[in-house]
């Protein structure tokens, strides 16, 4: 539905002042004495409609007919698949200040003692998997698979992992205080209208009538204002937006990094989604059509590369024997760019021996470099790829600007 209007409607939230009072005693005398907190309550959205003007409608359709243009592509998207899964939730835990290098974030993967950060971003690559691995298109977005996210990404943390798996059942809130909401910047709803938001939410989610990038931001934004969980709302708020976007068939292989664009203007993001709590949605949907043409134009860039890569590979190897272990490690390489010694024994079904000698050959080569220093089952990966997910990320970010 289009319009000449300028400006799309959509209610702002309304705030209500409530009781407060600390759970727990700390901070400055004004954290313990603060007795009442204004929260938002968000507009209730599962049939709420939205008119669009043509610009911003026109806007929209280019940049979804770019990821699915992408997601058609199948160059390279064995290694895409992977590669844009962990762009994107390493992107995503950014925004939220946790920061890991490359060699930390594969080190984590694996299982190696890494620092806490890269951690949390294996939890947030395993949370995306799961809950877009969940949904087909056509499908249904359900609380139990939200849950199960959020229980996947949060279930190790050593202060929040006990809320891990649960709907919040306290009042949390954004900014200010570490100790009360004492000039927070946003407060959610109360805990106990959280469940009927989110089921309201996930309605919404749910509906087949309205263009799938402005369905995902808009669930995205209206997710964030909820707040649903005590800690995670950002990972799993914008692991929302590729769900959507995978249950309406817009893609159906791939995971489109929006978070990278995003990131580059950290508060130009959170600036969209207090411009959506005041009933401006234009900003938002303007970011996430900006962010989609982003995102899927570097990534096909990236799928070119990729596809380039196995053949220089096997120029700087030299000939391999067919049925190999070299041959069989250089064939899994794309889909699988961090392995151990043990994960190349799977993958090639060599023995031991053939399998050290594979790997000598392919560090040789410049195929393979070394992410671990242990002298037992060494974790290596594939440095072409590794860097052009470092270097996928930086372009989108540089075209963010």
């Amino acid at each position: 539905m289009a319009s000449t209007d300028t400006s799309p409607a959509w209610p702002a939230h309304g705030y209500e002042t409530r009781p407060w009072r600390q759970r727990q005693r700390g901070g400055t005398r004004e954290d313990r004495m603060l007795r009442e907190v204004t929260v938002a309550l968000p507009p209730r959205v599962a049939e709420r409609g939205l008119v669009l003007d043509g610009t911003l409608t026109a806007d929209l359709e280019s940049a979804t007919l770019e990821i699915t243009a992408l997601d058609r592509d199948g160059e390279g998207l064995a290694a895409l698949g992977v590669l844009l899964l962990r762009t994107e939730s390493v992107a995503s835990s950014r925004i939220e200040l946790v920061e890991a290098g490359l060699d930390d974030y594969a080190r984590a993967l694996h299982g190696v003692r890494s620092n806490p950060s890269a951690t949390s971003m294996v939890a947030a690559t395993a949370a995306l998997d799961e809950l877009v691995g969940d949904v087909r298109p056509g499908g249904r977005i359900t609380l139990e698979a939200v849950v199960a996210a959020h229980d996947r990404l949060m279930a190790d943390d050593p202060v929040e992992g006990r809320y891990s798996g649960l709907l919040r059942p306290v009042q949390n809130w954004i900014g200010g205080s570490d100790h009360s909401p004492r000039d927070a910047l946003f407060v959610p709803p109360p805990p106990e209208l959280v469940g009927g938001y989110l089921r309201d939410l996930l309605a919404f989610a749910n509906r087949d009538d309205l263009p799938a990038l402005v369905q995902a931001a808009l669930a995205h934004a209206q997710f964030e204002s909820v707040h649903p969980f005590t800690d995670g709302n950002g990972r799993i708020g914008r692991a929302l937006v590729n769900l959507v976007l995978r249950r309406r068939g817009t893609t159906t292989r791939v995971v489109v990094p929006l978070a990278s664009s995003l990131v580059a203007h950290r508060e130009r993001y959170f600036a969209t989604l207090d411009a959506y709590r005041r009933g401006e949605v234009r900003p938002l949907l303007s970011s996430f059509a900006a962010a989609a043409r982003i995102a899927a134009a570097e990534s096909r860039r990236s799928a070119v590369r990729l596809a380039a890569i196995p053949g220089e590979w096997r120029d700087a190897v030299g000939p391999v024997r067919r049925g190999s272990a070299a041959a069989a490690l250089l064939d899994a390489l794309p889909a699988v760019p961090i392995v151990s010694s043990d994960d190349v024994e799977g993958l090639t079904g060599a023995p031991r021996s053939s399998v050290f000698a594979a790997i000598a050959r392919l560090h040789e080569a410049g195929v393979l470099r070394p992410l671990t220093d242990r002298r037992r089952n060494q974790l290596w990966g594939a440095a072409a790829i590794l860097d052009e997910l470092d270097d996928l990320g930086r372009r989108i970010a540089a075209a963010s600007a």
